[in-house]
């Protein structure tokens, strides 16, 4: 299996602690994350080859998170170190329900310092798939690395998947990120949305159906949107379909949309395939519907334990849960 290439920051989430005496002061308790490190560690516990790339500081958060990538299975030869800038923070507030909202500290960052010059040809090269977040778009200099990055995978034949992963907090104000997404969208194959980034770019777009149309003159081959506990919605250029998704008791949604992304790069990567040959995969019905259970299966088991990096499950839990029943299975319509 030829590894998983993420692209983009690691943070350190910091979630708090139940206290059992509201009259003392709040405690919180570090975790490592950042979206496509997050997906990186996902598919490493499956049991696959994944490779982080980005820009780490040198404070002892950076030090935290190095060697959580380390112990999670993660390579790390092409990350970078700076000491113009610390390590992004995210503290993270969870509501009744496990649903969470972020308070960021960022920038500056050291995440935003990347330059695409840094990064070696070899990441392509033995790639199968180039995994990248809308949250290294959020300035100039790292949005052109990001997007170059992109066209450079996209050159090498490797499978380019991108999940929007908004967060408008770390926008600055004044800046439209849709330019830049869109950028983005239109350069992957797999795009990941949540049903709140397809609003966001339905608003713009005049509507749903003109948002996924726009996507569609892209590169994209596969678009997926999740809803939490809803269906999985998911679109390719002949067809349309939902699929359930699994039950389970929810404690901390915070890594749940990637360790949906990192189970399904996995499957897709276990199984080889290839930019060239997605399509031949989109148009087998049952293969589909097999990687995005398995991907629903991963987002779900993630819920049900705190953190990101901490809470990304293994094959075998995965493959158990698996088992479970849902109500139905891959409704298809054709377009």
């Amino acid at each position: 299996m030829k590894p998983v290439v993420c692209f983009g920051e690691a943070l350190v989430d910091f979630l708090p602690v139940a206290s059992a005496d509201p009259s003392q002061p709040r405690i919180f308790q570090q975790h490592a994350g950042g979206a496509p490190a997050n997906v990186a560690v996902a598919v490493a516990a499956l049991g696959g080859k994944a490779e982080f790339v980005g820009m780490l500081a040198l404070d002892t958060f950076a030090e935290f998170l190095l060697d959580s990538l380390h112990r999670a299975g993660v390579g790390t030869h092409h990350v970078q170190r700076t000491g113009a800038a610390p390590t992004a923070l995210a503290f993270v507030s969870l509501d009744a329900h496990g649903e969470r909202s972020f308070s960021f500290y960022r920038p500056p960052a050291a995440d935003l310092l990347f330059r695409e010059s840094k990064l070696s040809a070899s990441a392509f090269i033995d790639a199968s798939i180039f995994h990248a977040c809308s949250n290294s778009l959020t300035e100039q200099g790292i949005a052109q690395t990001t997007l170059g990055c992109m066209r450079r995978a996209r050159d090498a034949g490797v499978l380019v998947s991108f999940d929007m992963n908004l967060r408008p907090a770390l926008w600055p104000q004044g800046v439209d990120p849709g330019p830049r997404i869109h950028a983005a969208l239109a350069l992957a194959d797999l795009i990941k949305l949540s049903a709140e980034e397809l609003a966001f770019l339905a608003d713009m777009a005049g509507g749903e159906a003109a948002a996924l149309n726009r996507i569609r003159n892209g590169h994209a081959k596969l678009i997926l949107v999740t809803d939490g506990a809803r269906p999985l919605r998911w679109y390719t250029r002949q067809a349309e379909g939902i699929l359930d998704t699994y039950t389970v008791h929810v404690i901390d949604s915070t890594a749940a949309g990637d360790a949906f992304s990192g189970g399904l790069l996995f499957a897709l990567a276990r199984v080889g395939v290839q930019a060239s040959d997605l399509d031949t995969l989109l148009d087998d019905p049952a293969r589909l519907e097999s990687i995005l259970r398995f991907a629903c299966a991963c987002g779900a088991l993630a819920t049900t334990r705190r953190g990101a990096f901490a809470a990304m499950p293994a094959r075998a839990e995965v493959e158990i849960l698996m088992q479970t029943p849902v109500s139905g299975h891959l409704k298809v319509a054709s377009l």
